[in-house]
């Protein structure tokens, strides 16, 4: 299964940067659909509407928390998740990554939720 794809046409076709992360794993959460979806609803945008937080990033954590939960520190690992999608996409605020206050996109949404599952990969080996 190529997660990546799955979450960028998940993306393109309706869901949030959040909720296409969370999508791409749901073979993997032990939720059905309408979980997942309400589950990444609120940061569509952004955590508070791009002031903070990238949803991609968001969804990544909720899904790293979920595989890696009981199988060793995840705070390690989120920090390694925060660290890599910083260095990937040149932020983690969706304001700074979408420009808003510069005028420079640093990186689109759709690349903002393929950098999340490709390090997501990364990490837990899924």
């Amino acid at each position: 299964m190529d997660r990546k794809k799955t979450a960028v046409d998940l993306k393109r076709s309706g869901c949030n940067c959040a909720q296409a992360v969370l999508m791409a794993y749901a073979d993997k959460l032990g939720m059905n659909t309408d979980e997942i979806m309400a589950a990444g609803s609120a940061f569509g945008a952004g955590m508070g509407c791009m002031k903070a937080t990238c949803g991609a990033l968001i969804g990544a954590g909720i899904v790293l928390g979920k595989l890696s939960y009981g199988k060793g520190p995840v705070p390690s690992k989120a920090r390694k998740l925060l660290c890599s999608f910083e260095e990937k996409c040149g932020a983690t605020i969706c304001e700074d990554l979408k420009g808003i206050k510069t005028g420079k996109v640093l990186c689109p949404c759709d690349q903002c939720v393929a950098n999340a599952v490709e390090i997501l990969e990364q990490i837990t080996g899924e």
